[in-house]
């Protein structure tokens, strides 16, 4: 899954990056603990025309009454997304991107013990996760990252890793270049990312700073 991410990226440099045109009210960057609820911004496009906006990280389905009328929908599940009731409309043609420096995830040792590790690019390049949305209320537009059955290297992690699209996929994914997005829904390559263990202070969503990325000395 991916639950907490940093997200550092000039937004003029992501705009002109992804040939999108940049609403007026994009979250603050940086910021090195992106948390659910959360404003991220995000690509879309629609008749071709690409947008750089701001979403809720969160998805809520068109039936809550409220925010919290139900889970917290952070994430979609790649194998189940085009059936489940809250994502099926939204993964035919409400698909977007969400571009990061990178994200966080946990393993849990016996005891119950939580050990961050901060994932990037080997590159050095932003991610960008394959994402869905959805419009409701006061809110604005949610959107939820999705996931797949993690790679290899990022099973030593966690069993399951978001969906990173290439430049390549990036108008499939969109919706620009037709049918077929479905094929972009499985782990990255084995060397395209790395990860170092980090500080436990990100375990607190209430944490800040560029120390959190540190890799810790073990």
């Amino acid at each position: 899954m991916c639950g907490r991410m940093a997200i550092t990226l000039p937004h003029d440099a992501m705009s002109q990056m992804f040939a999108a045109g940049p609403a007026n009210d994009l979250p603050e960057v940086p910021n090195f603990n992106v948390c659910p609820t959360d404003q991220v911004a995000v690509i879309t496009s629609t008749d071709g025309a690409r947008q750089y906006r701001p979403m809720r990280w969160g998805f809520i389905p068109h039936w809550y009454n409220k925010a919290n009328g139900g889970p917290l929908l952070i994430n979609a599940r790649a194998e189940t997304i085009s059936e489940k009731p809250a994502f099926k409309a939204a993964c035919r043609t409400r698909r977007c991107i969400v571009p990061v420096s990178g994200f966080y995830e946990w393993t849990r040792l016996e005891d119950g013990t939580k050990l961050p590790w901060y994932i990037q690019r080997s590159d050095g390049a932003s991610i960008a996760f394959g994402a869905i949305w959805q419009d409701w209320g006061d809110l604005g537009s949610t959107a939820a990252i999705v996931t797949t059955g993690a790679n290899d290297a990022m099973g030593k992690i966690h069993h399951r890793i978001p969906v990173i699209l290439e430049p390549d996929d990036w108008a499939l994914w969109l919706g620009e270049d037709g049918k077929g997005a479905a094929t972009l829904m499985q782990a990255t390559g084995e060397d395209t990312l790395k990860f170092h263990r980090v500080e436990r202070a990100i375990n607190s969503n209430r944490a800040s700073g560029p120390e959190l990325i540190d890799p810790l000395d073990v």
